[in-house]
């Protein structure tokens, strides 16, 4: 089989790590600047999954959170776990797109499609689900150090304590601490120290199905909307021609709107048992020599608990939030790619 017909040509290696590294960029800028938009939505989310096994809920619904968190913990409050969700968020996005395009690509030399040719809906669908699985191995120790920062000032007094170090043996906490609670480094350190570095991926089961499913249902919409208001301005592809007609920035918002919908609707219920999974230990402890929790057992306990309106808790403010993020994250990334091509 013969290799790409870029990596053959004259500075291919170049052009590759050029590539490569405008993906790497772009995502990055991307996800950030969205990360920061929605992180209050976001935390939102994750405290309404976290409370799903509890006898007592602790918010009725999204905008109670978001309100209670407002009144007793500020403005802080609502970015609370910030830094961890924006190396997320430029990690997934750099991730998710440098995989996409390369896994396209490696699709075009398997199956001897020339460079300018597109794929098929399908195949893309294919590569953005390899991306998706690929970026989740990097994002499940991110997203744990970011659950368990959101739902902090959720845990009880005494083993809120106990997290940021400042209780001895036999001593009694104060009638209303306020601790020093944990940063994203420490939060770190501290899984590595009582579960070793595979702890750093608990909940991955959850994180591998939502990226998988999600990365295809993200980008396979977003394509499939883009053709289409394409096609709705006969914008098509020039013959001989290695990119594609460039995307208006309300066609790159509203492919990307219609992307964060069916990447939030396709598997929420596998997010839901992951951020459950990763927020255990602060709201939820288990005495001694209990197992760790399992994929499998969690969702089967959350759907006992509230059925399938548990598994969805949150997902309305998520869908809500996705709309304008997402079609950030594609403005940006599609105007970049535009810029320096």
């Amino acid at each position: 089989m013969e290799a790409p017909p870029d990596a053959l040509a004259p500075g291919g290696s170049t052009s590759v790590a050029v590539r490569a590294a405008k993906d790497v960029t772009f995502g990055s800028v991307a996800g950030m600047v969205a990360k920061v938009f929605e992180h209050p939505f976001d935390l939102t989310k994750v405290r309404l999954q976290s409370q799903v096994l509890d006898a007592t809920a602790r918010f009725s619904g999204p905008i109670d959170c978001l309100r209670q968190t407002w009144l007793k913990e500020g403005f802080r409050g609502l970015y609370r776990g910030l830094p961890a969700p924006i190396v997320g968020a430029m990690t997934e996005n750099a991730a998710l797109f440098l995989s996409y395009n390369e896994l396209q690509n490696a699709l075009r030399w398997v199956t001897g499609q020339p460079l300018p040719q597109e794929l098929s809906l399908g195949q893309l669908g294919i590569a953005a689900a390899g991306a998706g699985a690929i970026t989740s191995f990097f994002l499940t120790p991110i997203e744990l150090v970011k659950c368990k920062m959101q739902v902090q000032m959720l845990m009880t007094p005494a083993l809120a304590l106990e997290t940021a170090g400042a209780t001895t043996a036999g001593s009694i906490p104060p009638a209303a601490p306020s601790p020093k609670l944990p940063g994203p480094i420490s939060v770190l350190t501290s899984v590595v120290r009582t579960t070793g570095l595979r702890g750093l991926w608990l909940g991955h089961t959850g994180t591998l199905i939502r990226e998988t499913g999600g990365g295809a249902a993200w980008f396979g919409s977003k394509e499939a909307v883009a053709c289409l208001l394409l096609a709705r301005r006969n914008a098509t592809q020039e013959p001989g021609s290695t990119s594609k007609p460039e995307l208006m920035v309300w066609e790159s918002a509203v492919s990307g709107a219609c992307a964060g919908v069916s990447y939030n609707l396709a598997l929420f219920p596998a997010d839901t048992v992951k951020s459950a999974m990763q927020t255990e230990a602060e709201l939820r402890p288990r005495k001694a020599g209990e197992p760790a929790p399992t994929f499998g057992g969690t969702f089967r306990a959350m759907y006992k608990a509230q059925g399938l309106r548990g598994l969805y808790a949150g997902c309305g403010i998520t869908v809500a939030r996705a709309v304008p993020s997402s079609a950030l994250i594609f403005i940006i990334y599609d105007r970049l790619s535009s810029h320096f091509a």
